[in-house]
């Protein structure tokens, strides 16, 4: 009994890995506003029916390949930063920029998923949260190590934080622990910096503009780290 319930788990699982894969080659070509469970079933050879009995709807699909992407993503982000000395700040921080473009373009159509435009009607549930945070959170620790080490040295003189922002610094700082506000918008800045790179990278806005993006991203990121304070 036990082992017949092993085997149909690994089938499932088995066709699941099949159901997504095919999924993530219709994103290529129709997006996911196109993403349809009758063609993936189609594709597979499978009854739209039995297609239904591992993902009710097309927001169930949806879900899963959004956690898969920012599992595969935060799995990229932690190797590489684990691969760098704990006392090299800067350098765990360039390892994370570097992981995160690299999968992005060599993931462009699940990249659009999880930071592109929105897919109209699709809610993202609180399961996708703590794949989607796994990228972050190791970044929220380099800034918290640093900050603790002493090793930030932000240059000159910044505008004071607003008032308003205390409560959102609060929020952040779940993912910073023991880092200022100031230390927390400079984070922010450099963080979303990143991903504004990127996305604008994939999506062509650097097309004809910025032709050897690779050493132009490397420079942006560490203007990035010494805005930061963290040591070149």
């Amino acid at each position: 009994m036990s082992s017949s319930r092993t085997a149909r788990e690994r089938v499932r699982a088995e066709l699941t890995r099949e159901i997504t894969d095919v999924a993530r080659r219709q994103l290529a070509v129709d997006g996911a506003s196109g993403l349809s469970l009758r063609a993936v079933a189609r594709e597979l050879g499978m009854a739209s029916s039995a297609i239904y009995r591992y993902f009710p709807s097309k927001d169930d699909l949806l879900t899963a390949l959004i956690i898969d992407g920012y599992n595969a993503l935060g799995e990229a982000v932690e190797n590489a930063e684990a691969a760098v000395p704990h006392t090299d700040h800067a350098g765990r921080w360039m390892a994370v920029c570097h992981a995160v473009r690299d999968w992005a373009l060599v993931h462009p159509h699940e990249y659009a998923l999880l930071y592109g435009s929105p897919v109209p009607g699709y809610q993202a549930p609180q399961d996708t949260v703590p794949a989607a945070i796994r990228d972050t959170v190791v970044y929220g620790r380099i800034v918290s190590d640093a900050h603790r080490a002493g090793a930030l040295k932000p240059p000159g003189d910044h505008p004071p934080v607003p008032p308003s922002f205390r409560e959102d610094a609060a929020r952040v700082r779940e993912l910073m622990p023991d880092v200022p506000d100031d230390v927390i918008v400079r984070g922010l800045i450099a963080w979303t910096g990143l991903f504004g790179w990127i996305s604008f990278e994939l999506f062509g806005q650097f097309n004809n503009t910025i032709m050897d993006r690779t050493p132009a991203f490397d420079h942006t990121m560490r203007c990035h780290a010494a805005m930061l304070g963290l040591p070149a």
